[in-house]
């Protein structure tokens, strides 16, 4: 690895809040799932929209948001900045160069050097690669990290993935009905973190 990623280096690429040794990395799909995009012109064609259900409707017309679940964990990264007051994070924040480090060894790497880790899933959100990388870290990490670990999924979710994850990682495994909510929740956790920190529950990664 000719890159070598550090707490020391996570911490002095991302700009100053109160706890800035607090790092707090957050995963999730950067594109919107639209299936616009997977579906042939023909099978468009035969597909009546109106008719289909809420949450299917929504995958057809989020052509115009492809940018959103991006935008949805900007969001909530400046939220836990602001309070809590954490290092929240996303791995393009940390700027490594995949040509020196791979995007899921990065993975990997912010996660061991991260006080908490969130897997934040939404419903339109193109979750595949997210999964790919998630189950990386579970494998080279959950034995040693699993408590530092959560996936917060939308409520509409549904994923194989996530239930075998929770049963063979023991991965706590939280839901989310809307913004406003999954903030709450990732704050809740960054607070249980902290506290067990300070106990001794948790070692202090400093």
């Amino acid at each position: 690895m000719s890159a070598s990623i550090t707490r020391d280096l996570i911490a002095d690429r991302l700009g100053d809040v109160q706890y800035d040794r607090f790092l707090f990395y957050i995963m999730g799909p950067y594109k919107s799932f639209d299936l616009n995009y997977v579906l042939g012109e023909e099978e468009r064609r035969r597909i009546d929209v109106e008719d289909l259900p809420g949450p299917l409707r929504a995958l057809f017309r989020n052509e115009g948001n492809i940018d959103e679940a991006h935008a949805l964990l900007r969001r909530v990264q400046g939220a836990l900045r602001d309070d809590p007051g954490v290092n929240a994070f996303l791995a393009v924040d940390v700027d490594v160069d995949v040509d020196d480090v791979d995007a899921v060894t990065q993975s990997i790497e912010f996660t061991r050097c991260s006080n908490a880790t969130a897997f934040v899933v939404p419903f339109l959100g193109h979750n595949f690669g997210v999964g790919e990388e998630a189950g990386s870290i579970l494998e080279t990490l959950a034995e040693s990290h699993g408590e530092r670990l959560v996936f917060v999924h939308e409520d509409d979710v549904t994923s194989a993935m996530i239930r075998s994850a929770s049963v063979r990682w023991d991965l706590r495994v939280e839901t989310y009905g809307s913004e406003v909510e999954l903030v709450e929740t990732l704050r809740r956790f960054a607070a249980e973190i902290m506290h067990r920190e300070r106990r001794g529950d948790l070692a202090r990664l400093d």
